[in-house]
């Protein structure tokens, strides 16, 4: 049983079980009579084979309320895409798939390189941009949803959660975020959002004074997540990361664009399990290591953007509040893992921290030497002021190949 509590800046909307699904689901089909909703999967093809994908698809089967699904597929040859439409027909939802490595996208792609507007890192944040473009110019839409395609416990009760808030035209809201607790199998999960973005929020509060936009991610009960949703109107001024500040990036972008009152998160589900990604100490290019630089680097960015001053020694200072910091959460991590049966492994733990903490100097260096990077994608509002028959040209080709 979720608690009620309304601590932070954002609104929190919680599950207290006293609204059934079949309610819910009934409330959503007729707000979806006024509200379009689209749901877009960013997913690789190897996701396809896996069968997380195959339980996600079963139960969108049963969703009505959805008006098009916009499948972002990366990683695919021309047999895999064929495979990919065979797949996703029995979608009784109109659904269209993003062939991302066809040749008429890789055609949209030269066009906007040649503009230099065009996202040259491939990953999940290319995957997204591209389909919330395609979704623009589709103009069907009025709520846009996300998830991530890897989702072992998923059910049709989280999609239909994280949508309702945008859905209800009596909510004010026009972006939401799920949340839910990282628990799965006995053990407490969740590393990067527990020994990483808590303790270095924190220690940025303390090192620099205190942050509104601090305050704000300090909000969201779990920030990683990659299960939000949007009132479409907002996309064009949306700027996506092209790293793996994805999720981190999308809440600025949403504390950038909207007053507080319009963003809040919701409780979509009990428990939650998906791939789980290496730590990879040994290789800061690939898993939790490289997710770990480019969150924090996503952060400090921003707080740049807010004024902040950083230096080499405010790293060496962050680092070493934050490292303090983590430590003691992992006592209480430990602690509430036992009180519930849950098993911790208190080194491994340690060791995350240790990765991460070496890490934050890391993106702090790399923040300082590379003062002209530019991480964000540009928005689809620059992309048709630059070029306006993109979105027309997008559309024809994702047709083309779905044809």
């Amino acid at each position: 049983m979720s608690d009620f509590q309304q601590s932070g800046s954002v609104a929190t909307l919680h599950n207290l079980g006293t609204t059934t699904p079949e309610e819910m689901e009934r409330q959503l089909r007729l707000f979806a009579e006024r509200r379009r909703i689209t749901l877009i999967l960013p997913s690789l093809f190897s996701e396809l084979e896996a069968p997380a994908l195959g339980r996600i698809v079963d139960e969108l089967c049963e969703v009505d309320y959805i008006n098009h699904i916009v499948i972002g597929l990366d990683r695919a040859s021309e047999e895999q895409f064929h495979f990919a439409q065979e797949y996703f027909a029995r979608l009784p939802q109109r659904h269209s798939i993003l062939w991302n490595d066809g040749p008429r996208l890789k055609a949209v792609q030269k066009r906007l390189s040649s503009l230099g507007l065009a996202p040259e890192e491939p990953g999940k944040g290319r995957n997204v941009w591209y389909c919330m473009g395609y979704t623009l110019a589709c103009q069907d839409s009025d709520v846009v949803a996300l998830h991530d395609c890897d989702i072992i416990t998923y059910t049709r009760e989280m999609l239909m959660r994280l949508v309702y808030p945008l859905a209800n035209p009596s909510f004010p809201y026009q972006f939401c975020k799920g949340y839910y607790p990282r628990v799965a199998d006995g053990k407490l999960n969740g590393r990067v959002s527990r020994l990483l973005i808590a303790p270095l929020l924190l220690a940025l509060q303390r090192t620099f004074g205190h942050s509104d936009y601090v305050e704000y991610l300090q909000a969201f009960r779990y920030p990683l997540a990659g299960e939000f949703a949007m009132r479409t109107s907002i996309l064009p001024d949306i700027r996506i990361p092209s790293d793996w500040g994805l999720e981190i990036g999308v809440l600025s972008e949403a504390w950038r664009n909207l007053g507080r009152h319009a963003v809040c998160q919701v409780d979509i589900c009990d428990g939650y399990d998906h791939k789980h990604q290496p730590l990879s100490a040994e290789d800061a290019a690939r898993g939790l290591s490289r997710m770990s630089i480019d969150i924090s680097k996503a952060i400090f960015r921003k707080l740049a953007t807010d004024g902040v001053v950083f230096s080499q020694e405010h790293f060496r200072t962050l680092k070493a509040t934050y490292y303090r910091l983590a430590l003691d959460l992992i006592e209480r991590y430990y602690n509430d893992a036992v009180m519930n049966g849950l098993h911790v492994d208190r080194h491994r733990e340690e060791k995350a921290v240790e990765l991460f903490a070496a890490n934050i100097v890391e993106a702090g260096h790399t923040f300082l030497e590379h003062p002209m990077e530019t991480p964000f994608i540009p928005n689809w509002s620059r992309v048709q002021s630059a070029d306006p028959d993109v979105l027309r040209t997008l559309r024809e080709g994702v047709e083309a190949d779905n044809a």
